[in-house]
């Protein structure tokens, strides 16, 4: 095996939603309940995961919700609070990549997480400048298996040669079916674990 394709949220770093509603219902004025729902119950966010709204018109149907305008720098400024970066991890990654190991990140995110990576995940970047990924470019969520088809395709790797790591069992049940090796793995423990088995046995493909 010769890649390691990762989730974000979870894997690569903690992510706790609760920082990101507080910190926007705080900018905006609005209660938590309100935010929350307008976030994460109104099926908002799950249509910008799949690739079926832009990040203007993402800002804009939470705003509505909430009854102004969201701004793109109290989002971004949320996500940012709201996301840690596992730091033991960052040396692993990057002895795969002085390995030569091919290193991605595939999230169940949208557009707008895309255009501000660096802000949001500094820490991450250089090492997957280029190779990170959100499912929205595809159109298509995890854990359906041809979103790791397409990532597959775009990176240019084959399905038998890259491992996966997820936190959730449904997206690598998905990942299995797209024909990948893949691990789930909920901690930066279990992840560094996982990244230290692939270099020890680059063979392995059995789930913890």
């Amino acid at each position: 095996m010769k890649n390691i394709l990762f989730d974000m949220d979870g894997v690569l770093v903690d992510y706790q939603p609760a920082i990101r509603v507080s910190h926007i219902a705080t900018a905006l004025q609005r209660s938590a309940a309100e935010v929350h729902a307008a976030i994460y119950a109104s099926g908002v966010e799950a249509e910008a995961d799949a690739g079926r709204l832009s990040p203007e018109e993402y800002l804009e149907a939470n705003g509505e919700m909430m009854g102004l305008r969201l701004p793109v720098d109290v989002w971004t400024e949320a996500r940012r609070l709201a996301t840690r970066v596992r730091p033991g991890l960052l040396g692993h990654i990057s002895s795969l990549a002085s390995r030569g190991v091919g290193i991605a990140i595939l999230t169940n995110n949208g557009r707008l997480l895309a255009a501000h990576w660096e802000h949001i995940v500094p820490a991450l970047f250089p090492l997957f400048r280029g190779r990170a990924h959100v499912a929205a470019e595809f159109g298509v969520a995890k854990p359906d298996p041809s979103v790791y088809v397409a990532v597959l395709d775009k990176l240019g790797w084959r399905a038998e040669d890259t491992l996966f790591i997820d936190d959730a069992q449904a997206n690598v049940d998905g990942a299995v079916a797209a024909g990948m090796a893949a691990r789930r793995c909920d901690s930066e423990a279990s992840v560094g674990d996982a990244i230290a088995a692939f270099v020890d046995d680059p063979r392995i493909a059995d789930p913890l």
